[in-house]
């Protein structure tokens, strides 16, 4: 074989591993980026659910144990995302859990937080009477859609963030993106567990006017 030849051949496959590394280098930022977005869309339906959990708990609807609990955990859940919520939410919260100008940080325990507010919420959602009493009142079956709505989508965005996290860290442990370090700096994904299973008498969104519906379809 001639040495032309064998440089041909040499360079051939230099540009192949050089390819598979570009491809795998892409893919890896296509992922990571894949996770900060999921995770920003989770946080945004946690403080959402969180939000209108509040506002139930300070509507007068619900009774006073039940408004109590459930009001602390919401302002709980509230006060990990403070730092990117609005004005109006932000003095919900309390201005002496976070002072004006001041940073705040998501603490560690952020599932535990969201799993005590989920926790809280079945507890006094427990009743059905008590769902169908506030079912009968507009701004209750408001705020109860709301929060059917919202916590569907919690539940969603928890499992596409899980799966992409999942995906990313499988990527990641390959031996050659280990070995070449293709992951650079970017930090370890991770996901988020909590409790979110859902109330028994909420609800799922629209399988109320699917029923309501339903008679005139017989």
């Amino acid at each position: 074989m001639m040495w032309s030849e064998i440089t041909v051949y040499v360079t051939l496959v230099l540009a192949l591993v050089l390819w598979w590394v570009w491809v795998a280098a892409s893919r890896l930022d296509r992922l990571h980026r894949k996770v900060g977005t999921s995770r920003a869309v989770l946080d945004a339906q946690l403080v959402r659910r969180a939000t209108v959990a509040a506002e139930l708990a300070t509507s007068g609807l619900l009774d006073p144990v039940s408004s109590v609990l459930v009001g602390e955990a919401a302002w709980a859940a509230l006060s990990t995302q403070a730092s990117e919520l609005p004005a109006d939410l932000l003095a919900l919260v309390g201005p002496d859990e976070h002072p004006e100008g001041t940073t705040t940080t998501v603490p560690v325990d952020r599932g535990g937080i969201e799993s005590e507010l989920s926790a809280t919420l079945r507890e006094a959602l427990d009743d059905p009477d008590e769902v169908a009493a506030l079912r009968a009142d507009p701004a209750g079956n408001e705020l109860v859609e709301l929060l059917a709505s919202s916590w569907y989508r919690v539940q969603l965005a928890r499992r596409f963030h899980n799966e992409a996290v999942a995906q990313t860290a499988r990527a990641r442990s390959g031996p050659m993106v280990r070995l070449l370090r293709l992951a650079g700096h970017a930090p370890e994904p991770v996901g988020l567990e909590l409790d979110d299973a859902w109330p028994e008498n909420l609800g799922r969104p629209g399988a109320r006017s699917g029923t309501e519906q339903s008679p005139s379809s017989r």
